[in-house]
């Protein structure tokens, strides 16, 4: 499968994407500093974070918050640099909510 899709759980990301938002990801897609990537978390490898790719650091990619004070945020400046095999995919399309009418309920 080339798509998934994910869902933003937590603030980390603010004012960016909002908890609640739904992402389309590319998987296996090319990254390029400025990038919204998902990535799996190196502690563990089961839960997935999505990230900026700050830059390119060695063999692996520097990867940060946009909300550095959010509660139980895991970045690059926690874990260091991310191996480009722990890289899911780069964020291509938020597609839900839709901003500029009322969120359903």
């Amino acid at each position: 499968m080339w798509f998934m899709r994910v869902r933003v759980e937590g603030e980390s990301m603010l004012p960016v994407l909002r908890p609640g938002d739904w992402l389309v990801v590319r998987r296996d897609a090319r990254i390029r500093p400025g990038d919204l990537v998902v990535a799996r978390l190196p502690a563990e490898p089961a839960r997935m974070i999505v990230k900026r790719a700050a830059w390119r650091d060695g063999d692996g990619w520097w990867l940060e918050s946009e909300n550095q004070r959010a509660p139980g945020r895991k970045d690059s400046w926690d874990f260091g640099a991310v191996a480009p095999a722990l890289l899911v995919g780069r964020v291509v399309l938020r597609y839900w909510p839709l901003r500029g009418g009322p969120r359903p309920r």
